[in-house]
């Protein structure tokens, strides 16, 4: 495959699912803000775009709802806004409009041509549910109709990395602050892991529960455990190596340090340091991706996030 047409695939799949985490993050936070009066506003709207790669300047006043909603929603020219994701994921289907099908092409073209320019305060919600079904419908369309060949494994690892990153990402917003972290159970919903973790817990989420469910369940496909290891199979069927020493696989060797981490540490000791913990996941994500970019892509500078949780 010629690697422009995998470098377009394999970030259609990363902006695809950082659109939809995006989605859910900000759904997760911004209803929180309403709900709870005692919130401080300014310091939850701050510690969210921090941890979304997005700092707000430090000599401004205050931060709000609402531009938090402009910068991280409808902002085309922020790499971290759903507006971004959804319009780069479109350019990307259109460099590789050759392989990409014809439905995921109008599915692309139409949510990007209906990306709102700004959003109204009542409809926020359903803005939020509109790029999360948007992102359901795209990523249904090619494991529905995807031969799973190198195209398919490419998106399917992009996708996973960005999973990996947007999960660790919720995960870190749970300690915000005191005072302006989610609930561990407004945490699962935003994942659409609530009755997963209930069916398999059968009881009321507890932190520790809840942690483990979201960082090590090898069945749920939102856990960081699952989407590395489905990112490791990606990157074996694409590069199959079979070394008689260790990993010679730059991508394997990184996913597989971070999940042999994750997985032999205690979860108590996760979750005394949980931004730490998720901030070195997100660091073996940038890693991995450039690994992908040097081994695949070697021509072009690679887009990633900016920032870094603090």
């Amino acid at each position: 495959m010629l690697s422009r047409i995998a470098e377009s695939l394999f970030w259609i799949g990363r902006y695809i699912e950082r659109s939809d985490g995006t989605a859910r993050i900000l759904d997760v936070h911004l209803q929180l803000l309403l709900e709870d009066p005692w919130i401080d506003e300014d310091t939850a709207c701050r510690s969210l775009l921090s941890v979304m790669g997005s700092a707000w300047p430090e000599n401004v006043d205050s931060v709000r709802r609402d531009d938090v909603l402009a910068r991280l929603a409808v902002d085309r020219m922020n790499p971290s806004s759903i507006a971004y994701s959804l319009t780069a994921a479109r350019e990307n289907a259109r460099r590789a409009r050759e392989i990409v099908s014809t439905e995921l092409w109008e599915i692309l073209n139409t949510t990007n041509s209906r990306m709102p320019r700004r959003l109204q305060t009542d409809k926020v919600h359903e803005f939020f549910q509109w790029v999360r079904e948007r992102a359901a419908l795209a990523i249904g369309i090619v494991d529905s109709s995807t031969n799973r060949d190198e195209a398919w494994q490419f998106f399917t690892l992009g996708r996973s990395i960005e999973r990996t990153d947007m999960t660790a990402r919720l995960l870190a917003t749970r300690s915000l602050t005191e005072v302006s972290g989610p609930s561990w159970t407004t945490i699962l919903r935003s994942c659409g892991a609530y009755e997963a973790y209930l069916r398999t817990y059968r009881g009321m989420p507890s932190a520790r529960n809840a942690a483990e469910f979201l960082l090590l369940d090898r069945l749920f496909p939102r856990s960081i455990i699952y989407s590395i290891q489905r990112a490791e199979d990606c990157m074996s069927a694409i590069d199959p190596r079979a070394d008689r020493v260790g990993h010679s696989n730059t991508v394997l060797r990184a996913l597989g340090q971070i999940r042999n981490d994750l997985e032999y540490r205690p979860v108590s000791d996760v979750l005394t340091d949980l931004p730490e913990h998720m901030q070195r996941v997100q660091t073996v994500t940038r890693e991995a991706s450039e690994a992908i970019r040097s081994r695949f892509f070697p021509t072009q500078a690679e887009p990633s996030w900016i920032g870094e949780i603090s």
